[in-house]
């Protein structure tokens, strides 16, 4: 990994943490020590509702809080959603956009999620936007296609090293158990590369590019160390300090 390129470890929550969860996000503040801090870069996505008081609570620590998606507008008659504005008001500093699980539970473009992104960065946020194909599509050879489609089509045309991080999430690897190798994997991040710099050139090279999909401690290593692999959405395995501080710990 280029030096400008700084790994990145986030944690998703999905749906997932009550007021009572918010210990296991200062336990992670707290894991995160001056060591692991000069490697890596640290970022918890809670649910909105905890999104504040995480904020808060973390404020002295290196370790950011982010969110889980936004709409595109900064404010107006959109009953239930939350704006980027919103966000970074309570103290975000991130947002996950065009997950999987966004993208079929609520139908999301690529359009939409280009849209979101635009959106994020007006509020000062950094767009962390997923992609990833189906067990249908990769069994079938598509999922170059696929994923090269979604990044055209999701990642604005002003992104940068600084404004936006993508993240591979095989969809048939999300919560299943199911991983794929670390070979598989660092060649879809150089497709993506490849897709990037044709739009982006030099500038491609310090996009970071993430690994979700089943990261655990006992595979984040070897995930972690394969070609153009930047570092890791974590889903499940981040609702534990432990094994997130686990995963992140792979850096050391």
């Amino acid at each position: 990994m280029p030096a400008e390129r700084r790994p990145l470890v986030a944690g998703n929550w999905k749906m997932n943490g009550l007021k009572a969860s918010a210990g296991e996000i200062g336990a992670v503040a707290q894991g995160y020590d001056a060591a692991l801090a000069a490697r890596i870069d640290l970022l918890v996505c809670p649910p909105a509702t905890l999104v504040c008081k995480a904020a808060a609570d973390v404020a002295q620590s290196p370790l950011v809080i982010g969110g889980q998606d936004c709409h595109a507008k900064a404010c107006g008659a959109h009953t239930g959603d939350i704006s980027a504005e919103m966000l970074a008001d309570a103290g975000a500093k991130a947002v996950i956009l065009g997950h999987s699980e966004r993208r079929a539970d609520h139908h999301e473009s690529d359009e939409m999620i280009w849209q979101k992104a635009e959106a994020a960065w007006r509020a000062g946020l950094t767009a962390i936007i997923c992609v990833g194909e189906t067990e249908e599509q990769r069994t079938a050879g598509h999922h170059h296609a696929v994923v090269a489609r979604q990044v055209r089509g999701s990642v604005p045309d002003d992104a940068t090293p600084e404004n936006t991080v993508v993240a591979y999430e095989p969809i048939w690897a999300i919560g299943t158990g199911l991983v794929p190798t670390p070979e598989d994997v660092a060649e879809v991040h150089g497709a993506i590369r490849a897709v990037l710099a044709q739009r982006f050139g030099e500038a491609a090279q310090g996009i970071r590019i993430l690994y979700g999909g089943s990261v655990k401690p006992d595979n984040a290593k070897a995930l972690l160390g394969a070609a153009d692999v930047d570092g890791a959405l974590v889903g499940g395995a981040s609702l534990k300090a432990d094994d997130f501080l686990a995963i992140a710990r792979s850096y050391l």
